[in-house]
């Protein structure tokens, strides 16, 4: 089975086309992405402005001729924080289904954190034991933590990397104040989540995923991606804490000369990096280790988890 998946986020849409079956890995056939930014696009009333609507109409237009194109069996695409949040979601993506035919899904922040769950458990398997996931994204932070397929508790916070930057820095780079108070905000904010985690327990495996936790590791002395996905990865908190005395000195241009970060993602680097450090402080965590696997795979293993293996329909779960 051939399937298409788009990712309507927060910085990027990206289609991923992947060759799967249920009870196996789903194999990556094609990646295609496009920079729309559309967390950048919502209006000081609230809504995604008419040229973002253009834009993400001509792009999902465009993932639907490529997946017809690759030869995907189904074709599925969903929307994160952006869409969810702005006020004219509802008038956009009738447009978007009116006008490409593509009915696009908005994922609720539980469901970003639970399907990510997911793709952490199925990467690892059931000897990870406790898993703690973490998710860093344009608009919002998941996190999510249990034993099973799905978690026992699963959250989206409002700290996104691409947000703390628009609304608690003023500059490029960021002053040494805003940074400071950046820190200290985040840690208050993440004290009550950190205290309903630890009443599940310790966990017995704490990763992350997202291109935000990628890039920081990679600039911490990680394997590149060369070296492929099954190379161990970890991100540490001594690591992250000397990365930001660097980074957060470093205009957005600079930044996007480092190797691992995407010129796309340079400006809400240093951001990112304050979400990770404070979520890793908040948590008692001196390390994460990168899995390679997030949402997207989350979205497909449960979609093929409810499909038939031999005709693709998807089984009623009811």
């Amino acid at each position: 089975m051939r399937l298409g998946v788009l990712d309507v986020g927060s910085n990027t849409v990206h289609l991923l086309v992947v060759d799967a079956h249920r009870g196996a890995a789903p194999v990556p056939a094609r990646s295609e992405k496009s920079v729309l930014r559309l967390a950048e696009r919502i209006n000081k009333s609230g809504e995604l402005t008419r040229a973002g609507a253009d834009e993400l109409v001509k792009t999902v237009a465009d993932a639907r001729v490529s997946a017809e194109k690759l030869g995907c069996d189904d074709f599925m695409a969903f929307a994160t924080s952006a869409l969810r949040e702005a006020d004219n979601a509802a008038k956009v993506l009738q447009r978007v289904t009116d006008e490409t035919g593509v009915e696009l899904e908005v994922l609720s922040g539980e469901d970003e954190a639970r399907y990510t769950f997911l793709a952490a458990r199925r990467w690892y398997g059931w000897s990870a034991g406790r898993l703690l996931v973490l998710d860093i994204g344009g608009g919002s932070l998941e996190i999510a933590a249990g034993v099973d397929e799905t978690p026992d508790f699963a959250t989206s916070l409002p700290f996104g990397a691409g947000r703390i930057t628009r609304t608690r820095f003023s500059g490029d780079p960021p002053t040494r104040g805003e940074v400071i108070d950046a820190t200290d905000w985040l840690a208050e904010q993440l004290a009550p989540v950190a205290k309903k985690l630890a009443k599940l327990g310790e966990p017995d495996r704490v990763v992350a995923t997202s291109k935000t936790f990628r890039s920081l590791a990679r600039l911490t002395g990680a394997a590149p991606s060369s070296a492929g996905p099954r190379a161990r990865r970890v991100l540490t908190e001594t690591g992250l804490r000397q990365l930001l005395a660097f980074i957060s000195r470093m205009s957005a241009s600079d930044l996007a000369d480092l190797e691992g970060v995407s010129a796309s993602r340079a400006h809400q680097l240093v951001a990112g990096a304050l979400v990770a450090q404070a979520t890793m402080r908040a948590i008692s965590q001196p390390e994460v280790e990168i899995c390679p696997w997030a949402l997207r795979e989350g979205v497909i293993l449960r979609r093929l988890d409810q499909t038939d293996h031999e005709d693709h329909t998807v089984v009623d779960s009811q």
